[in-house]
């Protein structure tokens, strides 16, 4: 079993960054691929950005591209999603997961563990 745990979430002003980490348990890490997905109220789980075990493959959803970063530190078992230009449209709660394939992953349903979700708020 995979513990995963966000923190790093909180209220923001419109233009302003947030960098959210998760850290994992167990020493296997470097094999699970990692997303980072969000949810707002009435909507599904989407997938922001995701990256791969090694960490040389990442992937950003349309919404967000040019403006988070996902990167990963193998070392310290925790991935990063650096959140800049942040946009009221963004807030939502942020979900970490984990794949066991190590490879970027698109669906939610390819995920096999998660974290309890992290709220950002992203005020005008």
């Amino acid at each position: 079993q995979v513990q995963l745990v966000e923190s790093g979430g909180g209220l923001v002003q419109a233009g302003g960054s947030l960098r959210l980490s998760c850290v994992a348990s167990g020493s296997t890490f470097s094999t699970f691929g990692m997303g980072w997905f969000r949810q707002r109220p009435g909507k599904e789980r989407d997938l922001v950005s995701t990256i791969s075990g090694s960490g040389d493959s990442t992937y950003h959803a349309a919404a967000v591209k040019g403006r988070f970063t996902i990167s990963r530190d193998n070392a310290k078992n925790t991935v990063y999603l650096q959140m800049d230009s942040l946009k009221p449209e963004d807030t939502a709660v942020y979900y970490c997961a984990a794949n066991l394939s190590g490879h970027r992953r698109w669906t939610a349903s390819a995920y096999d563990f998660w974290g309890h979700g992290t709220q950002v708020t992203v005020s005008s």
